[in-house]
């Protein structure tokens, strides 16, 4: 049961169109068929909800198998029945509505291209966005005390802390840390915060706000900005010295690594996956560590077990390419601990259907969160629905290839890696994990979890889990 906003901006409680398709049997076969409501005028809210699932899935089975008259016909009922400013679920597929419709585009280069040609990408827009993230969800705010708290326990007793942040966007996160260790009984550390971004003006941003708060404290501090995109970091620009204490922390960013295996795998074994044209390439191999890149087919089933001209998209994806070769890296500096926040979703399915189920349900409940908390007509939201989570959707379900950039996986996969790469989990305390249930608790939202995962936190809406922060440190 959710808490949905009405046309008038009244508040009534109505069951999410998802939670009741999640209980209801799906056959494939059936996808094609004929509408199990065909009086779309007369629909109720649930009704045409459910209707919109059946259309969005419909449409994608007819984009699979090549058939883009029928999946224009269910891309016309969807535009009919979706609206971006409508509830819940006509939100949500007016966006998979739009990814569809951009999937199919994409097959034709040339109109694509000239489509976009005079598209520009925002960027300052993209980070008001995120901004307005962090202040409609608890989630980052839970993420950076857990963080900082597993930071402060780890450094107890060190004299020189140096702090790596592999995507630098949110100044608030370091500044709370840096009061955290200004209130320790031995007093604070010589502490020095290395910051990785794309946007130098999001550096020099950060550089102001954490050099001012160091000053106001007079905490011995030094910032060190590198401009540059995570998949281009060179691990010697992170300057790491020998005598400090190193923790590392990653939100919401590792998972972008995972494109590049893509381009790894069409490199080193182009021919030895069913789908040439790359849909089905996403199963990560485990490349032998004596092979100097090379993977061969022996390597591939004698490490994973797995064929890489199999179907089953069950098979854990271990580290290869660069993500290995990263996660390798960062462990070669030793760090005292890595603390990391991911989406604790399956995005990185082989198939469309896969990854279109999958992200309905993920994508429906962060919807369900605005729709608890926000009216309608809120543009912060809208710009939040469409900058963020539409922009997300749009790469999960149109793009293949190194261009799918959002390969959102669970906690269990992402443990496998970080095992592989020789990192040992190091469990949550007690304390951090009181402290985030009181940080939840005080945003007076009831739909919000924290569940405790083998030492790992689940950040969920209801009981979906959402996001996982987990912490590591390094195993010599």
């Amino acid at each position: 049961m959710v808490t949905m906003f009405q046309e008038d901006g009244t508040s009534s409680v109505a069951s999410s169109p998802l939670q009741v398709f999640s209980m209801m049997p799906l056959h494939r076969t059936n996808l094609a068929g004929p509408s199990p409501y065909p009086w779309l005028k007369d629909l109720k809210p649930e009704e045409r909800g459910l209707y919109l699932i059946h259309l969005l899935l419909t449409c994608a089975n007819h984009v699979t198998s090549g058939s883009l008259q029928n999946a224009n016909s269910a891309l016309e009922q969807l535009s009919h029945l979706s609206s971006p400013d409508g509830d819940t679920m006509q939100r949500i597929a007016a966006y998979f509505t739009e990814a569809l419709s951009t999937r199919i585009l994409k097959s034709w280069p040339g109109l694509y291209k000239a489509l976009n040609a005079t598209r520009m990408r925002n960027v300052s827009e993209e980070i008001y966005a995120r901004k307005l993230f962090f202040e409609m969800f608890p989630v980052l705010k839970v993420s950076y005390l857990l963080t900082n708290q597993a930071i402060v326990e780890a450094m107890e007793g060190e004299k020189m802390v140096h702090v790596i942040d592999l995507h630098a966007s949110e100044p608030a996160q370091w500044i709370a840390l840096i009061q955290s260790f200004n209130s320790r009984p031995e007093g604070p550390p010589h502490l020095r915060i290395t910051s990785v971004h794309q946007q130098k003006g999001v550096l020099d941003q950060m550089a102001h706000r954490l050099t001012e708060e160091a000053e106001k404290l007079d905490i011995p501090f030094q910032f060190n900005p590198v401009v540059s995109r995570l998949e281009s970091l060179n691990v010697d620009q992170l300057r790491v010295k020998t005598g400090e204490a190193l923790a590392i922390s990653s939100v919401l960013q590792l998972h972008c690594l995972l494109a590049s295996d893509d381009e790894f795998l069409r490199k080193n074994c182009p021919s030895r996956f069913k789908n040439p044209n790359g849909t089905d390439l996403q199963r990560v191999l485990l490349m032998n560590p004596n092979s100097a890149g090379e993977v061969t087919d022996n390597d591939i089933i004698s490490n994973n077990g797995y064929s890489p001209s199999g179907d089953s998209a069950s098979s854990f994806p271990l580290s290869s390419g660069k993500m290995d070769r990263f996660l390798h890296a960062l462990w070669s500096l030793s760090p005292k601990l890595m603390v990391v926040t991911e989406q604790d979703s399956d995005h990185n399915g082989t198939s469309l259907m896969e990854r279109l189920l999958e992200s309905l349900y993920t994508y429906g409940a962060l919807f369900d969160c605005l729709e608890s908390k926000l009216p309608r007509t809120s543009q912060e939201r809208i710009k939040v629905e469409k900058m963020l989570f539409g922009e997300e959707i749009k790469n999960i379900i149109a793009c293949e290839g190194c261009e799918r950039t959002e390969r959102h996986e669970r906690l269990e996969k992402w443990s496998q890696r970080f095992d592989l790469a020789g990192f040992g989990n190091v469990p949550l305390s007690c304390y951090s994990m009181l402290q985030a249930r009181r940080l939840l608790q005080s945003y007076g939202c009831e739909g919000y979890r924290i569940k405790e995962e083998n030492g790992c936190a689940a950040i969920c809406w209801q009981d979906r889990p959402l996001y996982s922060v987990s912490s590591w440190r390094c195993r010599k």
